[in-house]
């Protein structure tokens, strides 16, 4: 199974990550990039064209990763994303269960 977002991840041992003192930490996955047009540092091979944002824990930043880098540790079970009036809750197999706020304010009360 792919990394994707709001996965929970372990970094694996590769001389890169043990320099860094990285290996075997767990951070979790905020996004995806393509290297030759975003021009991120990326720890590790560059192939395909792709690399995985971390934000690893007791760090307090975020790195990106070649994905070979990255164990699935598993998909975060009831990581949660609001926007606006949409609302997803993450589902243990990796899925979102998606549905609109509940909101009684009027639109005009967004300061409440």
């Amino acid at each position: 199974m792919s990394i994707t977002f709001g996965d929970n991840v372990r970094i694996l041992s590769s001389p890169e990550t043990d320099d860094k003192g990285l290996t075997g930490k767990l951070g979790q996955v905020y996004g995806e990039t393509t290297p030759s047009v975003t021009a991120v540092e990326v720890i590790g091979e560059v192939r395909n064209d792709y690399a995985i944002n971390v934000a690893i824990e007791g760090i307090g930043s975020e790195l990106w990763f070649a994905p070979e880098l990255l164990e699935l540790v598993d998909h975060a079970e009831g990581t949660e994303i609001v926007i606006g009036s949409y609302r997803a809750v993450r589902k243990a197999d990796g899925t979102w269960d998606e549905s609109g706020t509940n909101t009684s304010k009027e639109w005009w009360q967004f300061w409440k």
